[in-house]
């Protein structure tokens, strides 16, 4: 928990910076630095086969379930299948103005999945000046599905109505995943691909599935920016030990004791 709140006092520092327009600088570069690795494979229709995959999920599997998606980094999606994505497009991607993130849930959520949901966004409320609040006539919002695609989201505020997905019951099973994902939304990368991160973490590419070795390709410094918070292993954001391991071997190994 305490790694969350790291991450999440960070973003409530952005947002109360007054640096809005240099924070969506910000944002835009480190989106490029996405489209630099992946390139037209940020942008494309959510797979049925991530979601054949997630449904084998075992959550004491040692991976987490938005590391099974076949999208870039497992989980990060501009989804041509509800808008007309382009690399073009991500020039316009924002961060949410003053934390206020209008959303709707039309997935088929359990009453359980829903509490679970509902916690997820009651910590940033607890802990951030970030409010996730149900959509009135908003014409930006965050509508949250639970096709069977796996665990993804766009990040940052990309306009409209923007699809973040939690595929039931796996990506609904923990809080950290929607806090996860909720945390693309609102414009945070992965922890792991941080420019810095060989001075924390060894990775291990021949414990890697072979295909998805670009899925560990470190940020550039000018396109990323750590707000001041030192490497976090235990962030809420960070791939786990085994992510994307061919042979049941870690793919990330701690250079230091993550022991207090």
């Amino acid at each position: 928990m305490l790694a969350s709140i790291v991450f999440y006092l960070a973003w409530a520092a952005v947002m109360t910076s007054g640096r809005a327009q240099s924070n969506d600088v910000e944002l835009n570069d480190a989106i490029q630095g996405l489209v630099d690795s992946f390139g037209d494979s940020l942008f494309q229709i959510p797979s049925p086969f991530t979601g054949q995959k997630l449904e084998k999920w075992d959550e004491y599997s040692g991976v987490n379930p938005e590391e099974l998606g076949d999208y870039p980094e497992g989980d990060i999606l501009f989804p041509r299948a509800n808008s007309p994505m382009s690399r073009n497009s991500l020039r316009s991607a924002r961060r949410w103005r003053r934390g206020y993130v209008p959303y709707t849930l039309t997935g088929s959520f359990s009453s359980q999945e829903r509490r679970l949901i509902d916690q997820a966004f009651a910590d940033y409320a607890k802990l951030t000046c970030v409010r996730f609040v149900p959509r009135s006539t908003e014409p930006d919002y965050l509508f949250i599905t639970s096709d069977n695609t796996g665990c993804w989201s766009s990040v940052g505020k990309t306009g409209g109505a923007q699809q973040l997905n939690l595929q039931r019951p796996g990506c609904v099973t923990k809080k950290g995943t929607v806090v996860h994902e909720l945390m693309h939304a609102l414009g945070f990368l992965h922890e792991q691909n941080r420019w810095e991160r060989d001075n924390y973490v060894s990775i291990k590419y021949q414990n890697i599935i072979r295909g998805t070795e670009s899925n560990f390709e470190k940020a550039q410094p000018k396109t990323t920016d750590g707000l001041g918070i030192e490497y976090d292993y235990g962030s809420v954001m960070h791939y786990s030990e085994f992510a994307f391991s061919s042979n049941g071997l870690p793919t990330i190994k701690a250079k230091v004791s993550c022991k207090s």
